[in-house]
């Protein structure tokens, strides 16, 4: 195990920083788009590829980080998913035209597939379960911090240098992160058998067709058979693979890690949650401008409030949890959630913006302990033998869910905008997402009152948990 010392300034730093280098990566290029556009003579519209491509490599490519960290050590596959990375962003930044951003950003999805997952998984096997809770709370802010100053860095680097600096600002990071990767990330292997080609196939068309068809869902095209199309192949394949996985010795991802009830209990509440979770960061900037007309600026800083709001509750949450348990808390916050969201579709134009910041603040604080909740109760308890699996299966299906919570907001503006005002459009899809965020609520109910008690030190009945 890692001293004290190391759990403060050594692997949660790094992991923390990955986390924050891949979400800000994430958001940052929408701002910069049009410049992009201008300088390589493309249409706006036309540089979204440099969204998909980068989008639909991760997607592919995390079931693979479990089988590569277990086969070849988690310290190479990490350093390598960083240089990576680092390197992906410099070609982008380097790209004159849109074949080689793509080209880049696929490289660069090499890498961020990989940084996150593994670095999470490293995280649960160096500390006991006890100090993973604290870990994990740490490593979540950034996780919330980076779609929220993603665009308002990239807005400033187009506006006062140039493009190219959104990327070549991983390249200081990257390096500094490697340096101190390679002094302090520890190498954990777990023996796997030959590499389940089929199944990588079959999780991997399931995963980019399901993708594709949410990101079909946020074009401008009436018709609906592509996506019905794909997500009927991706549902297929998903169903094919767990045939196919229940027959292959060595599956790729295996489905005992279902046999843990907290973690079947707690990644069905984790996708229920983000399906309406995952659409705020798109919703609120677009209530802020369009709804109550604020300035992009004003709004830039206003979204502010929600980060800050996540890294005032990296204390509280502990002790919350200490206090009133696993199953409580995560009823309580998705409720409070959920609320949130209510208030949301209630603002109205000319109402104190100090009420809207104060809504937002919450919001953060409220989405960052049910973050660090949701994923410590749905990894703490998996046998070292399934971490590698639970973890890209819960990276997996964050990815998705996040993506479907926008496609599903998309959807419900443009539901709702039919012979009414943007602002109404906009106040009926808040009410909506925040019933999805309450549906969660009746899954996380399936919790017990003691589940997650060994994981905060409340009780010695861990061995019931499975």
């Amino acid at each position: 195990m890692l001293t004290s010392r190391d759990m403060l300034t050594g692997l949660p730093v790094i992991t923390a920083a990955a986390f924050f280098m891949q979400m800000l990566d994430s958001t940052i290029l929408n701002t910069a788009l049009p410049s992009i556009a201008e300088a390589m003579h493309r249409s706006p519209f036309s540089m979204q590829l440099a969204v998909i491509s980068y989008t639909l490599t991760v997607a592919l490519l995390i079931p693979l980080s479990g089988w590569l960290a277990d086969t070849f050590g988690t310290r190479r596959t990490f350093l390598s998913a960083v240089t990576l990375f680092t390197v992906g962003s410099v070609l982008c930044a380097m790209s004159v035209s849109l074949p080689q951003l793509v080209a880049a950003r696929v490289v660069q999805g090499i890498g961020g597939a990989m940084m996150v997952p593994v670095s999470r998984l490293t995280l649960m096997r160096a500390y006991t379960r006890e100090d993973f809770v604290r870990v994990f709370n740490f490593i979540t802010i950034p996780g919330l911090v980076g779609p929220v100053v993603g665009p308002i860095i990239g807005g400033w680097l187009v506006t006062y240098a140039s493009w190219h600096w959104i990327f070549l600002i991983n390249l200081p990071l990257g390096l500094v992160g490697l340096v101190y990767a390679l002094r302090v990330f520890p190498d954990f292997r777990q023996p796997r058998g030959r590499f389940d080609v089929a199944g990588f196939l079959l999780i991997g068309l399931s995963v980019l067709a399901l993708t594709a068809g949410v990101e079909l869902t946020g074009g401008k095209s009436a018709s609906l058979t592509p996506v019905f199309v794909l997500a009927g192949t991706g549902v297929l394949a998903g169903a094919a693979y767990v045939y196919h996985a229940r027959r292959f010795p060595t599956p790729l991802i295996s489905l005992k890690v279902f046999a843990t009830r907290t973690f079947s209990v707690g990644i069905a509440g984790n996708m229920v949650a983000r399906l309406g979770i995952g659409s705020i960061p798109f919703l609120v900037p677009l209530m802020l401008q369009v709804g109550l007309e604020y300035s992009a600026d004003v709004a830039g800083l206003i979204m502010l409030a929600p980060a800050l709001g996540s890294i005032m509750t990296k204390t509280v949450v502990l002790r919350l949890l200490k206090r009133f348990g696993y199953r409580h808390v995560l009823l309580f916050l998705t409720l409070a959630i959920a609320g949130i969201f209510m208030l949301m579709g209630l603002q109205q134009p000319g109402w104190p913006l100090s009420l809207l910041v104060v809504q937002l603040l919450v919001q953060g604080m409220l989405m960052s302990g049910q973050f660090t909740a949701m994923n410590t109760i749905t990894l703490g308890y998996l046998p070292p033998e399934h971490a590698s699996d639970g973890n890209s299966l819960l990276s997996v299906s964050q990815n998705l869910c996040i993506s479907f919570g926008v496609a599903i907001s998309t959807a419900l503006l443009r539901f709702y905008s039919g012979g009414a005002s943007e602002l109404h459009a906009l106040h009926s899809t808040f009410v909506t997402v925040a019933l999805i965020t309450a549906a969660s609520a009746f899954v996380f109910m399936f919790l017990r009152p003691d589940d997650g008690d060994h994981l905060l030190g409340r009780g010695q009945a861990a061995g019931k948990k499975a």
